[in-house]
């Protein structure tokens, strides 16, 4: 059965990873200078936002999902998210906590690379205490540090982490890929698949690479272009810029630009974020996640609602703190970046919202009475890229039989036909026998 796409945070000391976890989720990670603190992976449950199918039918009073929400349109669909604790330079020769986190990242399908783009933290860490079960480091405290060298580092440990298990294992692969006489996918897999790889993911790495070498004749150099080339076909990354409130951040920026893919870049403020979700929760503005527009009670109120939205007055400190965030991040920026940075990922990895519903006339679960008052669209589902209309059918329903599939208009489709943004993403299983 397919797995549910899997997407990490990763980070060094005090970049504001945990920040941004707890930006994207109402779970709580422990927040600070302290890349330790989570010692075990944490997974959570973030949002990601995407236009709903709603919005295609003009349902959009209607749309209940079961699980996230749906906001004139706008659906916020769960997805799993692994906070790793903070890695740092040389973690695969066993530096900070080693290899433990780095194996953390093995089933991640795309990472978000938390980097403090102020250039205020360097790669040094600080021991600042010890215990029996814990050791308690931050990212050093400095000035004028280059970002760009994390984004190298992490991409690097990586690599040499691979390139280090394959190595120890090339001669015993090389002898068994000649006595079997396999492919270079079959060899290749039964190594990688402990980094959560399908013979798919080798199979598009090799034919990036065009190599015309047969693997037994692969030399050093070729092996380590077939491991970078996997790194970047099974972890795709989404570099999260963050702090790019802080006064050094633009010549960072500037530089990071020119070296990296615009794709992957998305410029952040974490802080920002958690700070304005925390006054919206308190009743003090009005704000919607990822957005660029905040409202005041005074806002409200001059745009002609006696009540302000029911909102609470601001202080002047608070008053002066949001002017400020608005300067700096939202008007500069356009928002505080961080729904982006998972907006990002989900991109990279081609993720497809496909909507299972019972009535594919009505678009309801089908047990419901009410008329026109039924909930539509109570459940949607995220699907990798390539997917298939039965790959969604196994997500969905498990292993009981199938009859047959309809699609928008009560159009049969096949189990083998793909799914894509507005083709066959809203779906109705018929189960039994056909």
């Amino acid at each position: 059965m397919p797995r549910d796409p899997l997407i990490a945070l990763v980070g060094k000391p005090s970049s504001g990873k945990s920040t941004t976890l707890n930006s994207l989720t109402d779970a709580t990670a422990k927040v600070g200078n302290f890349p330790f603190t989570t010692i075990d992976p944490q997974k959570a449950i973030g949002f990601l936002q995407i236009p709903c199918a709603c919005s295609r039918f003009n349902l959009e009073e209607r749309c209940k999902p079961n699980y996230g929400s749906c906001v004139a349109g706008r659906r916020s669909v769960p997805i799993e998210l692994l906070d790793v604790a903070g890695l740092v330079p040389g973690a695969h020769m066993g530096k900070g906590l080693g290899n433990q986190f780095l194996d953390d990242l093995r089933h991640a399908d795309a990472l978000i690379h938390v980097v403090d783009v102020s250039g205020t933290t360097d790669a040094e860490v600080r021991e600042l205490r010890r215990t029996e079960v814990l050791t308690i480091r931050e990212g050093k405290v400095t000035r004028g540090y280059d970002p760009s060298s994390d984004i190298r580092w992490l991409r690097h440990e990586i690599i040499r982490w691979i390139h280090g298990n394959l190595e120890k294992k090339w001669g015993g692969l090389r002898r068994r890929h000649i006595a079997v006489k396999a492919t270079a996918v079959e060899s290749l897999q039964g190594q990688f698949s402990g980094y959560g790889s399908t013979s798919q993911v080798v199979a598009r790495v090799l034919d990036r690479l065009a190599l015309k070498e047969p693997l037994e004749a692969w030399n050093e150099a070729t092996v380590e272009k077939v491991v970078e080339a996997f790194v970047d076909e099974k972890f795709p990354t989404v570099i999260a810029l963050n702090k790019i409130d802080h006064a050094d951040s633009d010549k960072n920026i500037a530089k990071i630009a020119k070296m990296q893919d615009p794709k992957t870049l998305v410029l952040q403020s974490a802080i920002s974020e958690v700070f304005l979700r925390r006054l919206a929760k308190q009743g003090f503005i009005k704000y919607v996640e990822g957005s660029e527009f905040i409202d005041t009670r005074e806002d409200l109120i001059e745009a002609g609602d006696p009540d302000g939205g029911g909102l609470k007055e601001l202080d002047e400190k608070l008053k002066v703190r949001i002017e400020n965030l608005k300067d700096l991040v939202l008007y500069r920026f356009g928002s505080t970046g961080v729904v982006q940075s998972l907006t990002r990922a989900a991109e990279l990895l081609g993720l497809v919202p496909v909507w299972p519903v019972r009535n594919i006339s009505t678009f309801t679960s089908g047990s419901e009475s009410g008329g026109a008052k039924v909930p539509v669209f109570k459940d949607c589902v995220l699907v990798k890229k390539n997917s298939t209309v039965g790959d969604v059918f196994r997500k969905v329903m498990g292993d009981v039989p199938l009859a047959f599939v309809e699609t928008v208009g009560g159009v049969r489709v096949s189990e083998d036909d793909g799914v894509a943004t507005g083709k066959n993403d809203i779906l109705s299983f018929k189960v039994g026998r056909a």
